[in-house]
């Protein structure tokens, strides 16, 4: 038998849809609950769930291209057991940090950000008002940042002068640019952290 989740790990993509489907239907939690605590045979599932066997066979088969079990022949039967280590080494590999965001890098994450922005800019290039809902100031405080270096020493003044290029309320936008944390300040200096 192939296991089809190990083998496609160019794909993470494709990895955590099997592995996600695999587990998204109730009476595969409960198949994988009962062979948490014994292998069983197809019959013997279908029998613990009055389920028929037909349909036990299809949800092992999903959980076996995930990975999630295995199986070995006993004379005329095929017992099924949990493959816990793989469940446990799945979980973790799929659901770090960097393979969930490797999902979503064909998309354009930045599209938002740009709309926003053109919603909100005049002909004149300055804002025609800071936005009240927070992922939309925080769109424009991305933009905005985009006119600090990173790591350059800026003195407050030198800062306003920045920030009224796109809004006269330079004071709110400094003070957004500190507490969202794109800028520091310390004694009147600030700088770009981000």
């Amino acid at each position: 038998m192939t296991n089809n989740a190990q083998t496609s790990t160019s794909n993470p993509s494709d990895e955590l849809l099997t592995f996600f489907k695999a587990l998204s239907d109730s009476n595969r939690l409960r198949i994988l609950g009962i062979l948490a605590n014994q292998p069983m045979s197809v019959e013997q599932l279908a029998t613990a769930l009055n389920l028929s066997a037909s349909t036990v066979s299809h949800h092992l088969a999903k959980l076996s291209d995930a990975g999630l079990v295995s199986a070995k022949a006993e004379g005329y039967y095929n017992i099924y057991s949990l493959n816990q280590t793989a469940l446990e080494e799945m979980s973790q590999r799929l659901l770090k940090k960097e393979n969930l965001a490797q999902v979503a890098e064909p998309v354009d994450l930045e599209s938002f950000d740009q709309k926003v922005v053109r919603d909100y800019l005049a002909s004149n290039g300055k804002l025609k008002a800071l936005p009240a809902q927070g992922k939309k100031l925080l769109a424009i405080l991305r933009y905005i940042i985009q006119a600090f270096e990173i790591g350059k020493k800026y003195p407050e003044r030198e800062v306003n002068e920045i920030i009224k290029k796109f809004h006269d309320d330079f004071a709110s936008i400094r003070r957004y640019l500190i507490d969202y944390q794109f800028m520091q300040r310390e004694n009147g200096i600030y700088w770009r952290i981000k």
